[in-house]
């Protein structure tokens, strides 16, 4: 696949992952871990179709056999599917996705500490910015005494860690700590870590969810966000890993919070309060700036 194709499939993958928030704010009863539930268990559902139709009766062993690193990815897209659902429930969707925009600085951060890349003092700063943004609308929101909205945007940080877990991670496993030509042991075939994520989060959130609430509408809907918004898309990602490195799948990947914060104002009836609006800019400044510098760089 060739690097451009990569980046406008990556766009793709945003576009769809941006409806989250708009759909659930269209749910008429099912509420918080209901939501979680039965988004997991439709996302899970297309997983084990689309992964059997490409694996066949294989896929049920591959995932006996699979390897640790494949778990932890799944673990890593568990929390992901997860902590994102619940956040919504509990605060804006804008909330979630300036907290979830913290992605690409911490994929950096550990790409720095765990494959050894170099981090330049532009990424440094950018990383200093985009934190005291986050702080500046966690002090709003606990300063405004909303204490349910100020737990979502703290729910809402386990998003951003387990992202950059996985894709330092996944980017380890495709390129070999970034080297290509240093990974000379087969690849692992990552794709049934995302059906593993979506299997762990519905289990671990039906305790919750019961009893359920959801409608028939609730129920068509979620069914379209766990195929259209989890399915697809995390397969695509996954595939993109191939081309795209950890950082730049990252940085393409907040795109979603530019899409999901013009749906949620355009179609989910959502006003952006000054805080988050302040500390969204700071944390998309940085990340511009940072690519704006990087970009300068190359092109001398």
């Amino acid at each position: 696949m060739s690097h451009r194709k990569a980046v406008l499939l990556m766009i793709v993958v945003t576009l769809l992952w941006s409806t989250a928030g708009v759909v659930s704010r269209q749910l008429d009863s099912a509420r918080s871990f209901e939501v979680t539930f039965w988004r997991s268990a439709f996302n899970a559902l297309a997983l084990i179709v689309a992964l059997s139709v490409m694996r066949g009766t294989a896929l049920w062993g591959q995932l006996l056999r699979a390897p640790r690193q494949v778990w932890i990815s799944g673990l890593c897209w568990s929390v992901m599917f997860t902590a994102f659902m619940v956040a919504i429930t509990l605060t804006k969707v804008a909330n979630v996705l300036v907290t979830m925009a913290l992605g690409p600085l911490i994929t950096a951060l550990f790409s720095r500490v765990f494959l050894k890349h170099h981090l330049p003092l532009r990424t440094w700063v950018a990383i200093l910015v985009a934190t005291a943004g986050i702080g500046w609308m966690f002090g709003h929101e606990a300063g405004g005494g909303d204490a349910q909205s100020l737990l979502g945007v703290l729910v809402a940080l386990a998003v951003p860690l387990s992202a950059a877990v996985n894709w330092t991670l996944l980017q380890h496993i495709s390129h070999g700590k970034g080297d290509p030509e240093a990974c000379d042991v087969a690849p692992i075939d990552m794709l049934p870590a995302v059906l593993l994520g979506a299997l762990i989060s519905a289990l671990s959130v039906l305790p919750l969810a019961w009893p359920f609430q959801a409608s028939v509408h609730d129920l068509s809907l979620l069914a379209l966000l766990g195929v259209f918004q989890l399915a697809l898309p995390c397969l695509l990602v996954v595939r993109l890993t191939r081309t795209l490195p950890g950082p730049a799948i990252s940085l393409l990947g907040q795109l979603e919070v530019l899409f999901g914060v013009l749906w949620a104002w355009a179609w989910g009836g959502e006003q952006l309060s000054q805080a988050t609006l302040v500390g969204g800019l700071m944390v998309l400044g940085a990340l511009a700036a940072n690519e704006a510098l990087a970009l300068r760089r190359r092109s001398h």
